[in-house]
């Protein structure tokens, strides 16, 4: 019995250990700069002058989060050509959600495996 609890512990303090390592990751992570909200990609569009076509990006959001000059709220974040500053920026905070996002379903996963250790004594093998 006493080895049966051994094990659970050990199996638990791995969970644990490795709970905390992807949670550093996550602060290291945002640590390197702005995190896109969450529900944002960048999407590229087109714009049509008098002779030419035009592409532009565009910080696109499930629901309005992005103030305008007005005042109002919109989905979208005009970014500019591709390359530019803020085209870069807007790649890299929804690369780091993106990032974070799988590290946070990893954790939860654990967790869930965390609690199955516990939540049914019978079942510990």
């Amino acid at each position: 019995m006493a080895d049966k609890t051994h094990e659970l512990e050990q199996r638990a303090d791995r969970i644990s250990s490795t709970i905390a390592t992807l949670q550093a990751q996550i602060q290291q992570i945002q640590g390197t700069g702005v995190v896109a909200p969450m529900g944002c990609t960048v999407l590229r569009y087109q714009a049509r002058g008098k002779q030419q076509r035009y592409w532009y990006y565009k910080l696109h959001a499930t629901s309005p989060i992005f103030p305008t000059q007005s005042g109002k709220m919109t989905k979208y974040k005009h970014l500019g050509k591709a390359g530019s500053a803020a085209h870069i920026e807007a790649a890299l905070q929804v690369a780091r959600r993106t990032q974070i996002e799988g590290l946070q379903r990893a954790i939860d996963a654990l967790e869930q495996s965390w609690l199955d250790l516990y939540g049914n004594e019978t079942t510990t093998e």
